[in-house]
């Protein structure tokens, strides 16, 4: 898989090569990837089939998604664990930011929810540099070695980092300190999830942003760091989702998923090379 490899060259580079070099080389990797590797090239357009409006560019528009990972992976190792304010003065801009600040005066926390796309890592560091560290949920990795090296970039730059096992606890205690609390939206790993739109087809997406929720009050902020052509980045923040101050129902917890799978689907739609996705998605 790409990924082992450029871990294993994300590990070489890191102090040793320029990124513009890194990025020339993780774009080989990606493209051998892509020609090699006819199972991922196959899930990755056929997604695409059902998010552009025009299959002229597939070929094209797929290989960009695997290029774009490539240059996901130099940035987890080439900047995390060494991410500075003036990087982020240098390289990013913010947009939205009043979105956040303004639910957080209401002191119950806020759900950020992402997706996997752009640089989902890079955007919690960010936040974190903003001055409001997040508590993640991650899912282990099967190799122990990577998931440590994941886990210990993270905790560099201040985000906490919880396992799935305990997540439910720790978040809700985290919202209630008017924490921030990231979660990953577009991808069910626990098959509990509710079954939407998405792209006019059905799909499984989690229902842990819109449970945490409806159990704090904790308003829903959408948020996504999206590179740009010239390798800097936009995170945006999006409107607030409130959950409702009524008898909540199965009803409303659904309503949410929809609304934040609503705007899941519109990034999508509008930086679909940087959408990562390389298992099948959609429910046949």
């Amino acid at each position: 898989m790409l990924q082992y490899y450029l871990y294993k060259f994300g590990q070489f580079c890191v102090g040793c090569l320029p990124i513009s070099l890194s990025y020339k080389i993780a774009v080989f990797m990606s493209d051998v990837h892509y020609y090699l590797c006819p199972r991922d090239r196959r899930i990755v357009k056929n997604n695409l089939k059902l998010i552009l409006s025009s299959q002229e560019r597939l070929s094209y528009l797929a290989r960009e998604v695997f290029r774009n990972f490539g240059k996901y992976l130099v940035d987890f190792f080439k900047v995390q664990g060494s991410l500075s304010d003036q990087y982020v003065r240098d390289y990013v801009t913010v947009k939205n930011m009043d979105y956040l600040t303004e639910v957080l005066k209401n002191q119950k926390g806020a759900i950020i929810v992402t997706a996997h796309m752009g640089n989902w890592e890079l955007g919690g560091c960010v936040i974190s540099k903003l001055g409001y560290p997040p508590i993640a949920v991650a899912l282990p990795h099967k190799e122990r070695s990577v998931n440590d090296l994941f886990n210990a970039q993270r905790a560099a730059e201040g985000m906490t980092i919880v396992p799935n096992n305990v997540a439910i606890r720790e978040c809700i205690k985290g919202l209630k300190r008017n924490r921030l609390v990231a979660l990953l939206a577009d991808r069910d790993f626990n098959s509990a999830g509710e079954a939407v739109d998405f792209f006019g087809k059905k799909t499984i997406f989690p229902k842990g942003p819109a449970a945490f929720s409806l159990k704090t009050g904790a308003p829903i902020v959408p948020a996504f760091l999206v590179r740009e052509k010239n390798d800097c980045f936009t995170l945006i923040f999006e409107k607030p989702i409130f959950p409702s101050e009524n008898e909540h129902s199965k009803e409303e917890q659904i309503d949410m998923i929809k609304k934040y799978v609503s705007v899941i689907e519109t990034k999508v739609r509008e930086y679909p090379t940087q959408w990562f996705m390389f298992q099948r998605f959609w429910i046949e």
